[in-house]
């Protein structure tokens, strides 16, 4: 991942130095688990343990080799001499590489989740916070009824939580090692070695792998990573509508000395949403090659691994950066109440007509006669007819409503709060309702 979308942190986890240091980890541990069955000598696993990383030597070697586990065994075997010959005793590459890549997921999958419950906790305050802010709510870009800031931040937070679980979910997949040998079979390295690997490293044991772990562990992993960009993006892509001029309801950060537009001094462009809905489209399509990297030939191929060298580091880095790029944007929201008041009035009155056909049928009317009878008087309003007059005034005027319901009761059932009544409830099946303060 390029050097601007890369948070130290998950650049370290994924850096080529912790990547080899993983596979001597790995390569030690299965030193000392032939040590536990008496076939490696104690003083030569004390040599083991001493030998160091000469990533220089490793890529020289690679020059000539074209095979980057060569290269390292042969680096490592450089420096031993005769106690060499127990590296990679048993062991085939994919054995080093598939259980040091899940050791790396795992770490990165810890930052994830660290940068996820950031996020959680910035939008649950937001939720909390604007929980009885008045505004429309929207459907297909149009208004539609009364809803609250509130509400529509707390349906980020439910989906914020169900990413983080089917994130967690995927991790606990991941966090499996093999050390099965050539096509699985244990033939020349006990599954005892196996097990003593895996738990020294805090994995579970593959019930089976063929000459690697079987690759819908990763898809799933990268699809998880997609989903949580996905609600991401659904949070960032309504930031971005609330932003356009003729909106104005909330905007992300912008800096005393920040620039918007190289031509038009008053820009205030929504880049980073913009940004985040960009790269969401960046971890689907690595979603889709991990899909497609699923079916491989017979007990192994290597098709997948040239995909998996940039999708799985590019991946978590690119999410990692992502998540804590929507902290800065949440925690740091400008939320205009009063543009939301003055948008929620901006149809006239429209968006009581759902209410004025339930008590028109309420009240003894017919649904379809009801209908019609309240969109002719809002097809006035859309028309800007008499002076852009209000949805209620048409409704008070026409003698086929007032027969029915009386200019009183319309006036009543223009209510903004009628629609936000069982907020409550909402916050409370998500464990919120305690502890609000609210702003108008």
């Amino acid at each position: 991942m390029i050097e601007r979308y890369t948070r130290p942190e998950m650049a370290r986890i994924w850096s080529e130095d912790n990547k080899i240091a993983t596979w001597l980890r790995v390569e030690v541990l299965v030193c000392e688990a032939w040590a536990r069955e008496g076939v490696i000598p104690a003083d030569a696993l004390e040599r083991i343990k001493g030998v160091a990383l000469d990533l220089e030597r490793m890529h020289e070697i690679e020059q000539e080799a074209h095979h980057d586990v060569i290269s390292f065994l042969r680096m490592l075997q450089e420096q031993l001499g005769p106690e060499g010959r127990f590296i990679h005793l048993g062991l085939t590459s994919s054995d080093v590489l598939d259980t040091a890549l899940a050791v790396q997921i795992r770490e990165a999958g810890q930052a994830l989740l660290q940068a996820l419950d950031v996020l959680l906790v910035d939008t649950e305050r937001t939720a909390v916070r604007y929980k009885d802010t008045l505004m429309v709510g929207r459907t297909h870009g149009i208004h539609a009824e009364p809803i609250t800031f509130g509400l529509k931040v707390l349906l980020w937070v439910d989906e914020l939580r169900r990413a983080r679980a089917r994130l967690e979910a995927a991790l606990d997949e991941m966090a499996v090692g093999a050390i099965s040998g050539a096509v699985g079979t244990h033939a020349t390295v006990p599954p005892a070695i196996e097990e003593y690997v895996c738990a020294q490293l805090g994995l579970q044991v593959a019930p089976i792998s063929s000459q690697i772990i079987s690759r819908d562990r990763h898809a799933q992993f990268m699809a998880a990573l997609a989903l949580v960009g996905g609600v991401l993006e659904q949070m960032a892509l309504e930031l971005r509508h609330m932003q356009r001029t003729e909106v104005s309801e909330a905007f992300e950060p912008f800096g005393a000395g920040q620039q918007g537009s190289s031509a038009m001094p008053h820009k205030r462009n929504p880049e980073l949403t913009e940004r985040v809905c960009g790269l969401a489209r960046v971890l689907r399509g690595y979603a889709i090659t991990a899909l497609e990297s699923q079916a491989l030939w017979h007990e192994r191929d290597i098709s997948h691994s040239s995909a998996e060298r940039i999708i799985i580091p590019d991946g978590t880095t690119l999410l990692h950066y992502l998540l804590w790029l929507m902290h800065t944007v949440i925690s740091g929201l400008e939320v205009n109440p009063y543009r939301m008041r003055d948008n929620l009035d901006l149809t006239r009155g429209l968006i009581y007509s759902q209410r004025v056909l339930l008590a028109l049928v309420d009240a003894g009317m017919g649904r379809q006669e009801a209908y019609k009878l309240v969109q002719r008087n809002a097809q006035k309003v859309w028309r800007g007819e008499n002076n852009n007059a209000s949805f209620l005034s048409f409704l008070q005027a026409d003698p086929d409503v007032t027969a029915v319901l009386s200019p009183e009761r319309l006036a009543e059932l223009a209510d903004p709060s009628f629609y936000t009544r069982y907020v409550d409830v909402s916050f409370a099946r998500l464990g919120l309702l305690d502890d609000t303060t609210s702003e108008q």
